[in-house]
């Protein structure tokens, strides 16, 4: 009769060894795949508050939005005023109100402890290029006119993500 044996201690190590590997080939692709996750994020970000900015342009172009003065761009002074929205001037009573976004989206290349709990609070986490800026050398004024990552890295493109 033959008793049913354990296994060697060969075995466990070649077992543990084989496993290591596995894993140590695993780990660099799981930190691509989470980079990759996060530049897509932020890609659709962008495109949400670009068309955003492009809606309330447009609503000020077609003379939904008080008109201030008339060397204004039309593009909104914040990003604040896409969620909270603007009276539509379209409507006799006034009383309705246009939005362009429920919430100002996170940027998910800034570290988490940089946000705010509040949903209004974030749009001070982008960086923010006026109409008279130049495309080289963003910098804030009067309107925003484009946005772009704070986030000194580098994507996986080889492009610097404040340049997306």
């Amino acid at each position: 009769m033959r008793i049913g044996r354990g296994f060697t201690l060969v075995e466990l190590v070649i077992t543990l060894a084989i496993v290591a590997i596995l894993a140590s080939v695993a780990m660099p692709m799981l930190k691509v795949s989470v980079q990759r996750s996060k530049e897509a994020e932020l890609k659709a970000n962008l495109r949400q508050i670009r068309d955003a900015l492009d809606a309330y342009k447009k609503a000020y172009d077609e003379g939904r939005v008080e008109l201030k003065s008339i060397d204004k761009s039309g593009y909104p002074p914040n990003l604040d005023v896409l969620v909270n929205g603007i009276e539509d001037k379209s409507v006799p009573d006034g009383k309705k109100k246009i939005r362009f976004l429920r919430r100002i989206p996170q940027d998910p290349m800034r570290s988490r402890d940089d946000s705010s709990s509040r949903e209004n609070s974030r749009s001070d986490l982008w960086g923010l290029r006026s109409y008279a800026s130049e495309t080289d050398n963003p910098t804030a004024g009067e309107d925003v006119y484009d946005v772009y990552s704070l986030s000194p890295l580098t994507g996986t493109n080889g492009i610097p993500y404040a340049k997306w």
